[in-house]
């Protein structure tokens, strides 16, 4: 059969695994090609609708003014689990599927969708990773060259004040015996191989932008992608694509911390209504080449104390990787109650510090980058399932605070759901019998009907699993920090709870304040002094930015969002610029948004223009999180849009 494709999709056909016996997918990767009609490897499921096209009118109506991008006709694909999100998490749970596809023999298709250009162009972390999750789902990853090449060899923490550094006792939780020095978009980048290998569809360039719900609205039938072509005002331009509507049995959200589809479905089924509010921290790293005389490789550090005050949580990272490379990072909790904070100057400034600097003197700075990262532990987890999918890695927030580690948690909470989605298809049983084949059938004919597949299985198996155990023990650890005597009180709790206590305690200390409410207005705050950069230790933000590789697509609709009512520009411009001394301007590590000055017509209030440069977004969602008026909504841009990661 021939099939006709929108012309900014390219078809590839890959061969397929000798495990399975499905005819080739359809790999899908952005590029601006001609509208062309090709013929398609035969479907193995007659299920499988042929993709609808968006004709010449409705790409360019004669009336743009009335463009309705929801009425546009959309190719539609049928799947049987779609994967929003090419990170560990997803990736894991769609290299798990494939598995017990060739365990069972029962056929099972599985779509990655990711948003970055590439698979690990979005992915950052410090990191060290812990490789308990990949020894189970890829036991021979070290013959398949995993780039897990500098093993940790040493582990130290340190207390900094302004002038000097003292060691301090270091908690079991941080020992890194047997973990790895690794940049986590390459370790990524080799997961979707591997997924790749198995028969997995991961389409890069392909963002998530829109949750499909069945009829009733009770459970979700899959995503949509975004749109492309589209200028700021949202009219189509000459290049415009509708994004399409993959349609799945089961949908696995794995977007990471704070995302866009992962908020929608938390907020639809009521999702975080037993569990406390997420916090977050935000991350900010550097990876630097040093000289050989200072370079160790294998050597981990953890600090905590300046620049942060004692009512401010934060701490620091120096991971030596490989290549006489290292790893520079700080992470600043959003619940700072100083509007004036900028964690990127706090940054800079903290590599002037004599023990950073002896590091960093002489060597190059090669790469930047930022992202929030879940705070809140077991206490902020919510409802893993709903109704025809489930949230898994930082979607849900499995990262363990005091290892500063969430990958392993990540990859196993994919892999248990992969198989709650596989056994919720095809029967629990790994039996070869004929009754384990006629389960099989029942199952996936129960799950061909209009009700939503029950992912309720996987919250229960995160609970019996190592996640579950790892979490409780450090559960009261951040949120001890949460008291009058701030740094001071949480350091002697942590100490007692972690060397001794092992969190066997009856209590569990609650996440109260969300932390946009934890920002005092700046008339109870003092404005922080911060150096300039010198170029040689410390950079303005736009040469940090620079570092990145981030590229958006010009002339496309702001994905940073005010709401759309009448003077919602100017009220949030007064409030944030008289209350909170123009807050993202010092919380973005990514120069997106400025408070201006503006005379007459130009200010949106108060002499000030709020302006959003939405091509330095690095898609930290900080945004969102932090500012006081909760009235910034981060939404996908165009697939493929963002920074390119490759060392972080």
């Amino acid at each position: 059969m021939s099939r006709t494709i929108p012309r900014r999709l390219r078809l590839i056909t890959s061969s397929i695994p000798a495990s399975s016996s499905r005819s080739a997918p359809l790999l899908l990767r952005a590029t601006a090609i001609p509208t062309t009609t090709v013929s398609a490897p035969r479907l193995a499921r007659p299920s499988h609708r042929a993709f609808a096209t968006v004709s010449d009118a409705d790409a360019n109506p004669d009336d743009n003014d009335a463009f309705d991008p929801e009425s546009v006709e959309r190719a539609t694909d049928e799947v049987d689990v779609c994967i929003v999100g090419g990170g560990p998490a997803g990736l894991s749970a769609a290299i798990r599927l494939k598995q017990l596809e060739a365990e069972r023999g029962n056929e099972i298709r599985v779509v990655v969708l990711e948003k970055g250009s590439e698979v690990g162009a979005h992915i950052l972390s410090g990191a060290v990773i812990e490789p308990r999750a990949l020894d189970e789902l890829i036991p021979d990853w070290k013959e398949l060259g995993a780039p897990l090449n500098q093993p940790a060899t040493s582990d130290s923490m340190r207390f900094l004040t302004s002038t000097s550094s003292f060691p301090m006792p270091h908690p079991p939780q941080m020992n890194n015996k047997g973990n790895y020095i690794i940049s986590l978009s390459r370790f990524t980048a080799w997961l979707g191989e591997q997924a790749e290998a198995l028969g997995v569809e991961v389409y890069p360039g392909f963002a998530g932008a829109k949750v499909l719900y069945t009829e009733d609205g009770k459970g979700v039938k899959g995503v949509v992608t975004g749109d492309v072509g589209l200028d700021k005002e949202g009219k189509p331009k000459d290049s415009y694509e509708p994004g399409m509507e993959f349609h799945a049995k089961v949908t696995l959200v794995a977007e990471g911390a704070h995302g866009s589809l992962s908020k929608q479905i938390q907020n639809k089924f009521g999702l975080r209504d037993e569990a406390d509010p997420q916090t977050y921290g935000l991350g900010i790293k550097e990876v630097w080449r040093v000289r050989d005389e200072v370079y160790e490789p294998g050597k981990v550090v953890h600090t905590i104390g300046w620049p942060m005050d004692y009512k401010t949580y934060g701490g620091s990272w120096l991971y030596h990787m490989e290549d006489n490379m290292v790893s520079i990072g700080l992470v600043v909790g959003l619940d700072y109650a100083n509007p004036h904070l900028s964690p990127f100057k706090e940054f800079q400034r903290m590599k002037h510090h004599p023990f950073f600097a002896k590091i960093l003197e002489g060597g190059e700075c090669l790469a930047y980058g930022a992202r929030a990262l879940n705070e809140g532990g077991l206490q902020s987890i919510p409802k893993l399932h709903f109704p025809g999918g489930a949230l898994i890695g930082c979607s849900a927030g499995f990262l363990n605070v005091p290892k500063i580690k969430g990958t392993h948690n990540a990859m196993k909470s994919g892999m248990l759901a992969a198989e709650t989605a596989f056994s919720a298809l095809y029967g629990p049983s790994t039996s070869a019998s004929a009754e384990a084949s006629e389960s099989a059938e029942t199952s996936q004919s129960e799950s061909e009907s209009d009700t939503p597949v029950d992912m309720a299985a996987y919250e229960q198996a995160v609970k019996d699993s190592w996640i579950y155990k790892e979490l409780t023990e450090v559960r009261n650890l951040r949120p001890s920090f949460h008291n009058p005597l701030g740094l001071w009180g949480g350091l002697a709790y942590s100490g007692v709870d972690s060397l001794i206590l092992k969190g066997r305690v009856p209590w569990t200390f609650r996440n109260k304040v969300e932390d946009y409410a934890a920002t005092k207005k700046a008339s109870e705050c003092k404005p922080i002094d911060y150096p300039k950069p010198d170029g040689k230790l410390s950079f303005d933000i736009l040469t940090s930015v620079s570092r990145t590789g981030t590229n958006h697509a010009e002339n496309q609709p702001v994905h940073l969002r005010l709401p759309s009512e009448k003077g919602a520009k100017q009220r949030h411009t007064h409030e944030n610029v008289t209350e909170y001394a123009g807050l993202l301007g010092q919380a973005c590590p990514a120069a997106v948004y400025e408070y201006a000055d503006a005379e007459g017509a130009d200010a949106d209030a108060d002499g000030k223009k709020f302006v959003i440069n939405s091509q330095n977004c690095i898609h930290c969602k900080t945004c969102s999180i932090k500012v006081p008026t909760q009235d910034i909504t981060w939404t996908v841009p165009e697939g493929g849009g963002g920074p390119k990661y490759t060392i972080t």
